[in-house]
C-alpha cells in the first residue's frame, strides 16, 4: 500500500515532467514556440501535475472545454525543487498563504476510471512572482500528449485499462524528495 502523501512522477537524474491542460491556441503557440509564450498567462498562478491520471481525471481525459490539450512540460529537478522550497500548503495558514510564491495542495490520487484512491497526487501553483522563472529558466521542453490521451481515453471508455496502462501511461515512480522538503509538504508536518 502507498504511504498516503508521496510524489509520483515521471523523472531522470536531471528533468521531471509535469503535465497542463489547455485551450488549444495556448498549446499550440506554446509547441510552435518551444516555450510557454502569448496567450499563455503570465499573470495568474499556473498549477503543475505530476500524476498523469490526475490530470485525465481533471480534464476529463482531455475533453473538458479550455483543457482539450495535454502538455507533458519537461522542467529540471533543480527547479522543481526550488518551487517546492517556496511552498505553502493550501491548507495552512491563510496569511502565509496569501504571500506564498508557490502553492501546494494533495488531492486524492485518480484511478484510470477516475475514482478517488486512498492515497494523494500533489498538485503545485506557481505564482506570479515565479512564473517567468518557470517558463524561461525552469522548463526544458514541451510534448504534445493529446494524441496518446486520445487513444488512452477510448481503451479506458471500452474497458481495456489495463492495456492503457500497459502501452500509453507515462511510467510514474517514487520521487526521491530531499528530506528538507519534506516537512514543508506534509500535511501536518
Amino acid at each position: 500500500m502507498a504511504p498516503q502523501y508521496q510524489i509520483r512522477a515521471d523523472y531522470d537524474a536531471h528533468t521531471i515532467t509535469v503535465y497542463q491542460a489547455y485551450a488549444p491556441a495556448v498549446a499550440d503557440a506554446a509547441l510552435r514556440a518551444g516555450r510557454f509564450v502569448a496567450p499563455f498567462s503570465f499573470r495568474r498562478m499556473t498549477w503543475i501535475k505530476p500524476s498523469f491520471l490526475w490530470l485525465m481525471h481533471r480534464s476529463n481525459w482531455a475533453r473538458k472545454p479550455g483543457q482539450e490539450r495535454v502538455l507533458a512540460v519537461r522542467m529540471t529537478r533543480e527547479g522543481w525543487e526550488d518551487a517546492l522550497s517556496r511552498a505553502v500548503l493550501t491548507t495552512g495558514d491563510p496569511a502565509d498563504l496569501a504571500q506564498a510564491a508557490v502553492h501546494v495542495q494533495w488531492d486524492p490520487e485518480r484511478s484510470p476510471r477516475g475514482a478517488a484512491l486512498n492515497h494523494y497526487s500533489i498538485q503545485v501553483g506557481i505564482g506570479r512572482d515565479l512564473i517567468r522563472t518557470f517558463a524561461d529558466e525552469w522548463v526544458v521542453g514541451l510534448t504534445d500528449l493529446t494524441p496518446t490521451v486520445r487513444k488512452a481515453a477510448d481503451l479506458v471508455r471500452t474497458g481495456r485499462a489495463a492495456k492503457a496502462a500497459q502501452r500509453l501511461f507515462p511510467a510514474e515512480r517514487v520521487y526521491p524528495l530531499p528530506a528538507a522538503l519534506e516537512g514543508i509538504l506534509s500535511p501536518g508536518g
